[in-house]
């Protein structure tokens, strides 16, 4: 089985929004970024999507819910700033089907340096907005990840 950790594609400017952070809209790059991240994980089997409640986290996979016709999950652990402990009980809840994860950069590097302790080999550190790490599991430890950059 997979996990997909996918960073939201790019939003708006932090110093140009005046609304809450959390409602802070993809920008129009981070709109295309979301169609490539469909396009790319449209045919990998994926049966549960799982969002950060913040919008630009929403709006980056709900193109893909809407393709594959399942419901967006969202869920306060992987909100900007929510600590390890939930995030992990995620990944380790549904390491038995193909989901995604869609977060934070911090909530996202939390999670590969938990991974890495694991001694799973990391091939880098990179968190591109718009990016995702593919986290492959057998008996429900993870074997493999693998980083999967942004389009351009």
């Amino acid at each position: 089985m997979t996990i997909y950790l996918v960073r939201h594609a790019k939003a708006g400017s932090r110093s140009r929004w005046d609304g809450p952070d959390e409602q802070r809209p993809l920008s129009k790059n981070g709109r295309r970024q979301t169609a490539a991240v469909t396009d790319a994980l449209v045919d990998s089997g994926v049966t549960r999507i799982i969002t950060s409640p913040f919008v630009r986290c929403s709006q980056t996979v709900e193109p893909l819910a809407e393709r594959l016709g399942i419901p967006l999950e969202p869920s306060d652990a992987l909100a900007e700033g929510a600590g390890i402990t939930d995030a992990l009980e995620l990944v380790e809840k549904y390491a038995d089907e193909h989901t995604v994860l869609c977060s934070h950069g911090d909530v996202i590097g939390d999670l590969l340096h938990h991974v890495e302790t694991l001694g799973v080999a990391l091939d880098g550190d990179r968190l591109e907005k718009g990016s995702a790490w593919v986290l492959a599991f057998a008996d429900g430890v993870i074997v493999t990840a693998r980083y999967v950059p942004p389009p351009a």
